[in-house]
């Protein structure tokens, strides 16, 4: 498989699926780019954006295992990796698996469920491996979780702790579809089309393994390197930021770059790709002040601040494969 490979196989898992969803291409690119970066997805958005479908459709083309999890405040942490159940007739306890066990894991309204609860996800999401009764247990790969939340009901919810938010790689939301596509919308559904349709499977598991082992080999310039260490830097000194983005922010950034690329069917990365990415892998990542905890729109201003502010490195594309073979060889 070669990078030309990657371009056209996402170009026909992204066809696929807009069979069932529509007009919403930048999102679903993006949503592509995070899994091939193998990384977490958060969705926040209203509610009716298709959210839960678009998370079985990634499933149903890609060939994962899907499983949904409703999360609600009375959801245990058993109920989500499992646990011993006694087995009268064998006489012993024996693992049931939860549904944690799975490809592609869709956490609906994640915040609704206890801090108890959302830490049963912290070990899988960054070790990809859970701990029962002391027993530790790898997790499938792929493993990728797809959470939601609502950003408009509070009552009855629980907060994201940092630590989680900082394991998820980028938070997208949907977005309102236009008129003209809400209109598509209702003709589908008149024409018989809903969102049961049966989708193909595209590429295999093991195939999408294959592409993110090719992605990790991409080059990427030294500036570009020193142009995401000094956006992520520049979050920590923010005025108004309390805590900046981790190293995570910038492997996110790095990670993100190098699958946009490879889905644009270039070998090589841009600056534009690093600004393409940066609100999404790092607003979620920032802890303001508490004068603008209720400001929505403040860790957007605040990312696209730093990205007009922060000098972009000029790149000579025509050597950017003679210059990896340079770093190859040394």
């Amino acid at each position: 498989m070669n990078f030309e490979d990657i371009n056209s196989n996402i170009g026909i898992v992204l066809e696929e699926i807009e069979k069932v969803i529509v007009g919403k291409r930048d999102v679903l690119r993006q949503i592509m780019t995070a899994i091939l970066a193998d990384g977490h997805i958060l969705l926040e958005d209203y509610p009716g954006l298709a959210k839960t479908l678009i998370a079985n459709c990634f499933a149903s083309t890609l060939g994962l295992r899907f499983k949904r999890i409703q999360f609600t405040p009375d959801l245990l942490p058993g109920d989500i990796t499992g646990s011993y159940i006694y087995n009268r007739a064998e006489n012993r306890f024996s693992l049931r698996k939860g549904p944690i066990f799975s490809n592609l894991i869709l956490a609906d309204e994640i915040n609704r469920a206890s801090p108890k609860t959302q830490s049963a996800l912290l070990e899988a999401m960054q070790e990809k491996q859970v701990t029962i009764e002391g027993e530790t247990m790898e997790l499938p790969d792929p493993f990728i979780v797809i959470a939601t939340q609502n950003p408009i009901d509070y009552e009855g919810t629980f907060p994201l702790p940092e630590a989680q938010l900082d394991r998820f790689l980028v938070k997208l939301s949907i977005g309102y579809p236009e008129p003209e596509e809400e209109r598509e919308i209702l003709s589908r559904r008149q024409k018989g089309f809903g969102d049961s349709q049966k989708l193909v499977e595209v590429i295999t598991a093991d195939q999408l393994l294959e592409m993110r082992q090719l992605i990790d080999q991409l080059y990427m310039h030294p500036d570009i390197e020193q142009y995401i260490v000094s956006l992520v830097h520049s979050t920590r000194e923010f005025k108004d930021v309390n805590v900046g983005a981790s190293p995570r922010g910038s492997l996110a950034l790095m990670k993100l770059a190098k699958a946009w690329s490879a889905i644009s069917g270039r070998e090589f990365i841009l600056p534009d790709d690093i600004k393409l990415f940066a609100k999404p892998a790092l607003v979620h990542r920032l802890l303001l002040a508490p004068a603008l905890w209720m400001n929505r729109s403040a860790p957007t201003r605040i990312i696209d601040s730093i990205c007009s502010s922060t000098p972009v490195p000029v790149i000579d594309t025509s050597n950017q494969n003679s210059n990896q073979m340079k770093d190859s060889e040394g």
